[in-house]
């Protein structure tokens, strides 16, 4: 298992990733039209496939919480077939609960649904391009959720970091979001930072709804990808990640998400603190488990025991 350090320097080290992105402020006339910027390719090898990544297609939005806009990530064609294989699909879509558990919310009144990892050679394409864009390994992902938001649809502004430890065990937290727009949207529907003091100016917030004029908003356009953060470099949730989707007022919207964790989600994260993982730790450890069981109870030099507190092989304060 990767040491909290290791863990604290390698999301440190994503905190200098942008500098494959670019400032607004840089190169201005580059990402006015999309026709008029000019390309600056960076070609990366992941999974075996050479995968293109512009820079200069990049901007950063904002340090808090670290957000960043790549125009033009998906070809119209992409966006379309992305579409196309939720189509027909959709189901309400679901939160997380404290319990590990998803379950319907009038807080998000989108439909969705999930497409399979690799689904297909342009899913597979898009997803080492995610990976190839941040930095973060394939295998971290989760499956991309494909979102339909039809005229007053909404999700409510929410983290993406889990506060339950039934979730945190699949991956760890989640440390960044890839959200995908696959269409424009007539009005609303924009995505929303409410706890952002990056504040827009009043020419930026002419096209926007209310909903997004509070905080720092980001106007869906078909084709653009938002990446940003919701854990500081220290490994601890960035509050300022909060946010939320905008009503849809006209039109409708569509857009694919891809979620990242800490660690690879086939993998079970465990609580590198002193305590016990099991509600029966304390009777197995009277019951001489400790010594009959050790490498469970009280683990190995490459595994963590899952009754360490009740073996006392280690204190609550390490």
């Amino acid at each position: 298992m990767a040491s909290p350090f290791l863990l604290a320097f390698s999301i440190f080290f994503l905190w200098l990733l942008p500098l494959s992105s670019l400032s607004a402020n840089r190169f201005p006339k580059m990402l006015l039209h999309n026709n008029d910027m000019y390309e600056s390719v960076i070609r990366m090898k992941t999974g075996g496939s050479a995968i293109t990544i512009d820079p200069t297609r990049v901007i950063q939005l904002s340090s808090k919480p670290r957000a960043f806009l790549y125009k033009g990530f998906l070809s119209y064609e992409e966006c379309q077939h992305l579409i196309h294989l939720a189509k027909g699909k959709l189901r309400q879509s679901l939160v997380a609960a404290g319990t590990g558990e998803s379950v319907a919310s009038k807080e998000r009144t989108s439909t969705g649904m999930f497409l399979r990892k690799a689904q297909d050679k342009i899913v597979a394409r898009i997803e080492s391009r995610i990976a190839a864009w941040t930095f973060l390994p394939l295998d971290n992902g989760e499956p991309i959720q494909i979102l339909r938001y039809e005229n007053g649809q909404k999700y409510e502004p929410h983290f993406d970091f889990f506060q339950d430890p039934g979730n945190i065990a699949i991956g760890g937290h989640r440390i960044a979001t890839i959200l995908m727009y696959l269409s424009d949207v007539e009005k609303g529907g924009e995505t929303v930072f409410p706890n952002s003091p990056v504040k827009l100016s009043e020419e930026e917030k002419g096209d926007l709804s209310e909903c997004a004029k509070v905080g720092y908003g980001v106007r869906p356009k078909l084709g653009d990808a938002l990446l940003f953060f919701s854990m500081n470099p220290n490994v601890t949730p960035d509050a300022t990640s909060y946010h939320g989707s905008c009503p849809v007022i006209e039109g409708e919207k569509w857009s694919a998400t891809k979620w990242i964790h800490m660690l690879p989600i086939d993998e079970v994260w465990r609580n590198p603190a002193c305590v016990d993982e099991n509600d029966h730790c304390s009777a197995w450890a009277k019951a001489g488990e400790c010594k009959k069981n050790p490498v469970y109870m009280m683990g190995s030099k490459n595994e963590l025991g899952f009754c360490r507190l009740s073996c006392k092989v280690c204190s609550p304060s390490s």
